[in-house]
C-alpha cells in the first residue's frame, strides 16, 4: 500500500506541475486550448493572474514532492496528507466555482491518493 501511495502523489504533484506550467508559461496558448469556457480575448490580460494560480500549484506540488523524500513515515504521511487535503479543498471549490470536471480531474486522484496514505500504518 505505501508504493500505491507514493505513486499516487507522485501522480498528483506531475498534475499540478503541469498546471503550473499552464498558467505560468502556456496560458495564451495551451490554456486556450484547456480552458474553452472563457472568451479568447481574456487570456492576454489575465496572463499576471493566471501565473499566479500556477504558482500556487507550484507549491502544492512542491509540497507533495517533500512528502516523498522524507525518510520518516510519520512525518512523511502527515506532510502528504496536508498537501493532499490542501489540493481536495482547492478542487472542491473549483469544481463549484469554475467547472465541475475540476471535481474528477483534480479532487479524484487527490482523494485516492488521500485514501492510500491513510490506510499506511
Amino acid at each position: 500500500m505505501k508504493l500505491f501511495a507514493q505513486i499516487m502523489i507522485a501522480v498528483v504533484a506531475v498534475e499540478h506541475l503541469y498546471i503550473l506550467w499552464i498558467e505560468m508559461f502556456a496560458w495564451t496558448t495551451k490554456g486556450k486550448a484547456t480552458f474553452k469556457s472563457l472568451p479568447t480575448e481574456l487570456f492576454e490580460p489575465t496572463r499576471s493572474l493566471a501565473a499566479n494560480q500556477g504558482l500556487y500549484n507550484g507549491f502544492l506540488a512542491a509540497g507533495l514532492i517533500w512528502s516523498l523524500m522524507i525518510k520518516d513515515l510519520i512525518w512523511s504521511k502527515n506532510i502528504a496528507l496536508f498537501f493532499l487535503g490542501c489540493v481536495v479543498v482547492a478542487a472542491l471549490y473549483g469544481g463549484f466555482t469554475a467547472g465541475k470536471s475540476i471535481l474528477i480531474k483534480q479532487s479524484l486522484p487527490a482523494i485516492i491518493a488521500l485514501i492510500a496514505v491513510l490506510a499506511i500504518l
